[in-house]
């Protein structure tokens, strides 16, 4: 049966293979999702066009219905709910959207921003979906100090984080309603200052951070203003920072104003590295010390 896909870009004829492994036609009716090989269950991204809210995908009945596509009952027509690209997975139409909010994955190193403080457990705005928890264990204590947490630690929280703070941390499990638990039981990571925070816009659910091994640079910046680290957070939340050495000279600064030239962090330091594609410095973290 021949399958065609209707606007924005028509559909090529279909391919259907001329013999199978035991010389005999293929009888299914299939679509071939690949040149050579085996077939595969793996989502492929279709490259013919991108379809828009409203538009019709296709009309054969044997295609199924996936995320981002609707189907009226009792008919056949599969129409699209959202802008992006045609996904084919076996006989499954799904569409990748353009433009999307974050989603969670464990052991994504994330930045975020505190928005409320709970007993227990903090609140933090991921540009997801749901905020994520940051449990009062998860933490680390002043000093490095391992011991259980106790009622004294929980009336602190606002001296650990507080609304408004901005912080790096990685994603240790999600709930079953999508929403994320970090952890900050790392150097690397922990409350940002002293720094820029940008902002980048993903597509497909991302947020516009490729997900890689090293996820933190170290960087030269303009007028010789030093190293700086480059704190990129899968959810497109960036954070720039002294590195850890600039932070042991501001760790012994006991207000804002002692920190030096050297060790400030200013929009013109950063212009040399920051990405193009990044929108404007969206605010600037705490000039506190460490």
């Amino acid at each position: 049966m021949a399958i065609s896909i209707l606007p924005p870009a028509p559909a090529p004829p279909s391919s259907h293979h001329g013999t199978s492994d035991n010389g005999s036609p293929d009888s299914d009716g299939d679509v071939d999702m690949a040149d050579s090989g085996p077939p595969t269950k793996r989502a492929k991204l279709s490259h013919k066009a991108i379809v828009t809210p409203g538009e019709t995908v296709t009309d054969d009945p044997q295609w199924m219905r996936g995320h981002g596509t609707h189907q009226t009952p009792h008919s056949s027509t599969i129409t699209a709910t959202v802008a992006g690209t045609l996904l084919r997975t076996n006989k499954l139409l799904s569409i990748s959207p353009l433009r999307a909010r974050y989603t969670p994955e464990i052991g994504d190193l994330v930045v975020g921003r505190i928005t409320s403080v709970q007993p227990k457990r903090w609140k933090v705005d991921l540009s997801a979906p749901l905020l994520a928890h940051l449990p009062l264990s998860a933490i680390h204590l002043p000093g490095g100090i391992q011991r259980k947490r106790t009622s004294t630690d929980e009336l602190q929280m606002r001296t650990f984080f507080s609304e408004g703070d901005l912080l790096a941390a990685e994603v240790q499990a999600i709930f079953q309603d999508g929403a994320a638990s970090l952890h900050t039981r790392s150097l690397k990571y922990g409350k940002l200052r002293n720094g820029v925070f940008l902002a980048v816009a993903g597509t497909g659910g991302g947020g516009g951070v490729a997900r890689a091994r090293r996820q933190v640079w170290t960087l030269e910046t303009a007028h010789g203003g030093g190293e700086v680290d480059v704190v990129l957070g899968v959810n497109g939340y960036i954070g720039i920072r002294p590195t850890i050495f600039q932070l042991v000279r501001i760790s012994h600064a006991t207000s804002p104003s002692e920190l030096t030239p050297a060790t400030k962090i200013t929009p013109s330091r950063i212009e040399a590295i920051k990405p193009p594609y990044a929108i404007a410095s969206a605010s600037k973290l705490e000039a506190e010390p460490w």
